[in-house]
């Protein structure tokens, strides 16, 4: 995936397109599956309702 489609910049204002991992922090996106986000790092998941 290219760097450009994780971040959205309009004006001064920069805006991530998905959300980060609590355990890593920043720079590290969750991976969106169909029942749950993941990390690829450190293992962490969350299920989708």
């Amino acid at each position: 995936m290219a760097i450009n489609q994780l971040y959205d910049l309009s004006g001064d204002a920069v805006k991530r397109n998905r959300q980060t991992c609590p355990r890593c922090g920043n720079g590290v996106f969750l991976g969106e599956h169909a029942d749950r986000l993941s990390c690829g790092k450190c293992g962490y998941t969350e299920f989708k309702k």
